[in-house]
Order: structure tokens, then C-alpha cells, then sequence
């Protein structure tokens, strides 16, 4: 598996590639391919920093001798008006970089910002945020690191690196215990590091899943909060516990005052709110 750097690269140059075809012919016009300059990153929109680190990736990825200069770092509070760094390189290099910076950088800020405010809200409960799958194609890598940068902690990267029994894989399979008997036996044979989750729907399936064991973590979808305590007592702390399903900012402290281990939030991607941040010229 790729490095998060390689995936980084891999990502970049995809995205220069999609945006500058065969060539920038704004800048090729009007611009002298020897011409430097300098430019800021001008903050218009209160929240959370995030993608800082990505965006001194995409210039040195075009210019290795790009000289980046951070004001701020990811996490960071930001207000308006502030300026979040300074970047000296060809003039080519800014223009060419500087609508994936942005692209980054505020879906990265607005993911940062959200999952915070959820962070917020179970500040000082034992429960942990996490994100989920319900993430854009091809930009999963950055939006995951738009949710630790804020504050919450990552499920799964991907189908690669956990073993999720959901209802699906479990209706297909022709049952909850023989779903989970074969995932324990391929874990065995397969890559024993694996963890295995499963979803159970009821306190039924939540019984059936204790008593027959063999899983790491069992996620309790759609339950209530009141549902989910009943679940808890049964599981009483032998197996790891997820929350999953119409959780939101106005529940989500009914969610972790029952003590359960995680609450997976999929809105901290997929509702998030773009910030406004832009980069602007310094004439020298």
C-alpha cells in the first residue's frame, strides 16, 4: 500500500494533469516563462485550518525550489483577514497551482471546521468521532486528513484495511453467525492483523453477536440513544462499540452520555461546507 505522501503525489499530479491539459495557455500568453513573483493566502472566512502541508506539496511538487513560508498551520483557528502563508516561485507555478491549492484547502477547511464543532460537542465523554466512507471519489486521502486535522479520528481508509460485516455482506452470506465464522476463518488464513466489524440492526442480532463472539467491534445501527444504553449492557464492555446512523450536532451528546466507544458520523464529509479562502497576487 501507497505511503500517504505517495497517494499525495499520485493525487497531485492526476490533478494538474485534469486542470492544465496541454497547457495553462492564460499564463503561456501573457506571462514571460522566466517571470518570478511572490503571492498569500488571504483568509476571508472564519473556522478550522486545513490543508496547509498539502498546499506546500503542490508548489514544491511543481517547483521544487519553491519557497513556502507558513503562517499558520493546519488546526489552527483562522478569522478573516488573516494570511495563512506566503509562496515565492515562477509565476507559472503559482498560477498553475493555485486553483488546486484552493480546491484543497477550503473543502479541506470546511471538513476541519464541521468535524470540530462535533468534536466539540462530546468534549470531555469517552466517545470518539469518526468519519466514514461517504467520501468524494479520488479525494478520500484528503478529506480523512480534514477530519483528524479536525479533531475527529478515521474508520477505515478503505475496503483493504478492516472487515466490515454489513447488511448487505450478511443477507448475501445467508446469516449473521455464518458471515461471521467464515470473516474470522479468512482473517486466520488471509492477514491475521485484520479487525472484523459487524452491523447488527436490533438487540436481537446485538445478543446473537455476543454470544457467538469472534468480532472486534460491533456497530449498532439507527439505534436511539435509550436503545442504544439496552445494547451497551448487553455488550458490557466485551466488544468494541460504534454508533452509526442519524447522528447530528443536536444528538450527538445523548449518543456519547451512554458511553459507547465511537459514534461514526458520515456528515463530517459529505455535509460539510466549503470555506472561502483566496491567493493573491504581491507585485514586487
Amino acid at each position: 500500500m501507497l505511503t500517504f505522501d505517495e497517494q499525495l503525489d499520485v493525487l497531485i499530479r492526476s490533478a494538474l494533469a485534469e486542470d492544465i491539459g496541454d497547457g495553462d495557455h492564460s499564463t503561456l500568453s501573457c506571462i514571460p516563462a522566466d517571470a518570478r513573483g511572490k503571492a498569500v493566502l488571504k483568509i476571508k472566512q472564519d473556522g478550522i485550518l486545513a490543508g496547509m502541508e498539502v498546499a506546500q506539496a503542490i508548489f514544491r511538487y511543481k517547483e521544487p525550489a519553491a519557497v513556502f513560508t507558513p503562517f499558520k498551520k493546519d488546526g489552527d483557528a483562522m478569522q478573516y483577514g488573516e494570511t495563512a502563508f506566503e509562496v515565492t516561485a515562477s509565476i507559472h507555478t503559482i498560477l498553475q497551482c493555485e486553483r488546486l491549492v484552493l480546491n484543497c484547502m477550503q473543502r479541506m477547511s470546511g471538513i476541519a471546521t464541521l468535524t470540530h464543532q462535533y468534536s466539540d460537542r462530546i468534549k470531555g465523554y469517552r466517545t470518539k468521532v469518526l468519519d466514514t466512507r461517504k467520501t468524494t471519489p479520488n479525494f478520500r486521502l484528503l478529506e480523512k486528513e480534514a477530519v483528524r486535522i479536525g479533531g475527529g479520528h478515521n474508520h477505515r481508509m478503505g475496503l483493504y484495511d478492516m472487515i466490515m460485516l454489513k447488511d448487505n455482506h450478511i443477507d448475501y452470506c445467508g446469516g449473521l453467525e455464518k458471515a461471521i465464522e467464515l470473516s474470522r476463518q479468512y482473517v486466520e488464513q488471509v492477514n491475521p492483523a485484520l479487525k472484523i466489524e459487524v452491523e447488527t440492526r436490533s438487540l436481537d442480532e446485538v445478543k446473537r453477536v455476543v454470544a457467538f463472539g469472534k468480532v472486534d467491534r460491533i456497530m449498532l445501527d439507527n439505534f436511539t440513544p435509550e436503545g442504544l444504553k439496552g445494547a451497551l449492557q448487553v455488550i458490557n464492555g466485551k466488544i468494541e462499540t460504534e454508533a452509526s446512523g442519524g447522528i447530528n450536532l443536536d444528538n450527538i451528546e445523548a449518543y456519547a452520555k451512554t458511553g459507547v466507544d465511537y459514534v461514526s458520523v458520515g456528515a463530517l464529509i459529505h455535509q460539510a461546507k466549503s470555506l472561502d479562502l483566496s491567493l493573491k497576487a504581491v507585485v514586487l
